[in-house]
């Protein structure tokens, strides 16, 4: 866990969900729901939010009942027990942070070359994409008091900006744009939750945050679930605010900065500027709010002897897995092309979850949640699971073979650790679920 320097209460928690959640959807998914869902997009939106709020419901109970800085690291080995699939699966989530924050970091550099003259030198991608990275490393170095103070200042920036956006947006709306002759195939629309969910995907954060709350069992489930419902309200209002200005086709062609292009019928090149420096202050933010929560999770794994002990050691105000953990970053996003890698991590994401809460369901009596909403929240992220692999596997042949790839290597990682590296798993008390 990080070494506090001051209490993460509600709004604090709240803040690093929204920035964690924004910097990684709006910006840097739009374009790719819009190629899916067209001016559908606000539908896949809204049914991404709901299978969200079903999460957060279960995941909140779960953080009430076991307040841990590792989340749902700690969620998977109490209702499991530890062992080799708890290991695989926090590993694999670990992994998949790790893949959401490369995605970011390149959204980043996306919108920082904007700024660039034509024909400047493509060095700049990655220097932008590295730079981010070691600055919020810097930043999470100095403690969890500095992670919240930041979150809280971005994500006022970022949300008055986006509002402001929608509001003009909407009020300047071509209806015939917006009009249902133009959805595409309903089938589209639930395909979609491949990429809308994943712009939600970043709440999970706010678990990971437990530690650092006065009052985590009121505190926790509260902004979750605030979080969410703030955020799909948002993304509806810049939906509407997107394809009522712009046509379908414009939008996909420009699926790297859409909400700044959308900003140029409207407000002219200032107002595209305005919404690319929000751009960059919000994929800034959600690489904040990751780095905190990834640096949590390795705590916990190196704590249970899942990851080596080095990712557990202290250094300034957090610890040396987030130096690790931002290392492995920066080189994600040299030497890989994440279009697909972010789709078998959003897969693995939601196959996590699902796990997580059919585990809520054998320790459930500890957490006094309603057992229909956990069996709710487990079934719509298992479907939206299914939806995602049937269009993934429909328009790319590789992602099977990575999938698996990705499985194996959980595994792999897991039983290396234990067995070649004798790492014996560190005793910890859990407990007893109660019957019924």
């Amino acid at each position: 866990m990080h070494t506090t320097q001051g209490p993460i209460g509600f709004w604090s928690a709240v803040s690093m969900g929204i920035g964690a959640m924004v910097g990684a959807g709006i910006f840097a998914l739009l374009g790719e729901a819009s190629a899916i869902a067209g001016s559908a997009v606000y539908l896949s939106f809204l049914i991404g939010g709901g299978v969200a709020l079903a999460s957060a419901y279960s995941l909140g109970r779960l953080g009430a009942a076991l307040p841990s800085s590792g989340g749902i690291i700690e969620y998977l080995t109490q209702a499991y027990g530890i062992g080799y699939f708890s290991g695989s699966m926090s590993i694999m989530l670990y992994l998949s942070a790790l893949v959401s924050l490369s995605l970011i970091a390149e959204a980043f550099a996306n919108y920082a070359t904007t700024f660039l003259p034509d024909g400047a030198s493509p060095v700049w991608q990655p220097f932008f994409s590295t730079a981010i990275v070691v600055l919020f490393v810097l930043i999470n170095l100095r403690g969890a008091k500095d992670v919240a103070i930041w979150e809280r200042l971005t994500v006022a920036v970022k949300f008055l900006v986006l509002v402001a956006f929608s509001i003009i947006g909407i009020a300047y709306a071509n209806p015939d744009l917006l009009s249902p002759g133009n959805y595409p195939a309903s089938n589209n629309i639930f395909y979609s939750l491949a990429v809308t969910f994943f712009a939600f995907e970043g709440f999970r954060v706010i678990t990971n945050t437990a530690e650092d709350m006065p009052d985590p069992a009121r505190t926790l489930p509260r902004s979750m679930m605030a979080a969410v419902f703030i955020v799909m309200l948002l993304y509806v209002a810049i939906s509407f605010a997107v394809f009522g200005n712009l046509p379908v086709d414009e939008v996909i062609a420009a699926r790297d900065f859409a909400l700044a292009q959308a900003a140029l019928p409207l407000l002219g090149h200032t107002g595209f500027t305005i919404v690319t420096v929000t751009a960059l202050i919000a994929t800034a933010s959600a690489i904040n709010a990751n780095l905190y929560s990834v640096t949590n999770v390795t705590y916990q794994l190196a704590k249970d002897g899942e990851l080596p002990e080095v990712f557990g050691e202290p250094i300034a105000h957090s610890r040396e897995g987030l130096i690790i953990s931002g290392t492995f970053v920066i080189l994600l996003t040299l030497l890989f092309d994440l279009s697909i890698i972010a789709a078998v991590g959003s897969i693995s994401v939601l196959f996590v979850h699902t796990v997580t809460h059919v585990g809520h369901l054998k320790i459930i009596a500890r957490t006094a949640a309603s057992r229909l909403l956990v069996i709710l929240a487990a079934l719509l992220c298992f479907a939206a699971m299914l939806l995602a692999l049937v269009y993934v596997l429909g328009n790319s042949g590789q992602v099977g073979y990575i999938l698996i790839a990705f499985l194996v290597f959980s595994v792999v990682t897991e039983v290396i650790l234990r067995k070649l590296f004798h790492r014996k798993v560190k005793p910890r008390l859990l407990q007893v679920p109660a019957s019924g």
